[in-house]
C-alpha cells in the first residue's frame, strides 16, 4: 500500500503543529499549512511538506489541495485545525469581526472540506477530522461569536458525517478541552480590546485575567494530548464520532449533559471566579 497523506492546517503551532508531527512519526505524508510559514522550521526539518495557507483566501486553499492532488496524487486525511477565538460582548463585537470568526472558522473549514471530497469520494476512502472544541457544546460570556463558530462546526459535521459514509468517507470531531496554546492570549487580547472600557469593563478584565492566568496555563494540558486523538481518528480501522480530551473537556461536558441551563449557567460564573 503506498504511504498515506495527510494535510493539517493551522499547524505554524500549537495543536496543528503536534498533530503533524505525531501524523510524520507513524508514516503519513504530511502537509502542514498555515499563514505563518517562518514559524514552521521545526516541522520542515522533519520532513513534512509546509504550505502557505490562509483558509479565508479561495486561491489560497484551492492552491493547496490542486498542489497536494499533483505531488502526492492522494490525500487520506484533512485535519481541519486553523481557527481563532475572537472574544468581546456581543454588543460592541464589530459585525465586521464577527464575519471574520465565522469566515476563518466554519466558512474556511468548509471550503476546504469542499475541495477535498471529490478527491476522497474518488479513492473511495478518506478522513475529515474537525477539530471544534468543548466550546462547541457550552458556552461563556463573551464569547458568543466564536462560540457560534464551534457550535455550528459540531452541527455540520454531524450532517456532513451522514452525507459522505456511502462514500468510505469518515468525519470525525475533535473537542479539545484547555491546552497550553497561543489561544488563550489572542483571546483575551479581543476581550479587552472590545469590551476593556465601557459597561462590560468589570467583567471583561475579568474574564480576561482568567484566560491568561498562570493557573489556567499550568492547568492546560500540552497540545500533545489532542496530537494523540487525532491520530486515532486517522488511522481507526472504525473511528469513533467524537474525541474528547484535554484538560476539564470530560467533567464540563458531564456537567452540561446533566445540569439544567440556568445551574450550568451558575457554574461558569462560578468558574471564572
Amino acid at each position: 500500500m503506498s504511504e498515506k497523506v495527510a494535510f493539517v492546517t493551522g499547524a505554524s503551532s500549537g495543536i496543528g503543529q503536534a498533530a503533524a508531527i505525531e501524523l510524520k512519526k507513524q508514516g503519513f505524508t504530511v502537509y502542514a499549512g498555515a499563514r505563518r510559514t517562518e514559524r514552521m522550521e521545526v516541522l520542515r526539518v522533519q520532513g513534512i511538506k509546509v504550505l502557505s495557507l490562509d483558509v479565508t483566501d479561495d486561491a489560497s486553499v484551492s492552491a493547496a489541495v490542486a498542489l497536494i492532488e499533483q505531488d502526492a496524487g492522494r490525500l487520506d486525511v484533512l485535519v481541519n485545525n486553523a481557527g481563532y477565538g475572537s472574544y468581546g460582548s456581543v454588543e460592541e463585537v464589530p459585525l465586521e469581526e464577527g464575519r471574520r470568526q465565522f469566515d476563518v472558522n466554519v466558512f474556511g473549514v468548509m471550503r476546504l472540506t469542499q475541495l477535498v471530497i471529490p478527491l476522497m469520494r474518488r479513492q473511495g476512502a478518506g478522513r475529515i477530522i474537525n477539530v471544534t472544541s468543548m466550546g462547541g457544546k457550552i458556552a461563556t460570556p463573551f464569547g458568543a461569536w466564536y462560540h457560534g463558530t464551534k457550535f455550528a462546526l459540531e452541527g455540520m459535521s454531524d450532517a456532513l458525517r451522514v452525507e459522505l459514509k456511502p462514500f468510505g468517507i469518515d468525519v470525525v470531531v475533535i473537542e479539545p478541552g484547555a491546552i497550553k496554546t497561543e489561544w488563550g492570549g489572542i483571546a483575551a487580547d479581543h476581550l479587552l480590546e472590545t469590551s476593556g472600557q465601557g459597561v462590560y469593563a468589570t467583567a471583561a478584565r475579568k474574564f480576561a485575567a482568567t484566560l491568561t492566568s498562570g493557573m489556567a496555563h499550568t492547568r492546560a494540558s500540552d497540545p500533545s494530548v489532542i496530537a494523540a486523538p487525532i491520530l486515532a481518528a486517522a488511522t481507526a480501522r472504525r473511528p469513533k464520532a467524537r474525541y474528547v480530551a484535554g484538560f476539564g473537556a470530560r467533567p464540563i461536558l458531564v456537567l452540561r449533559r446533566i445540569l439544567p441551563d440556568r445551574a450550568f449557567d451558575a457554574v461558569v460564573v462560578r468558574g471564572l471566579g
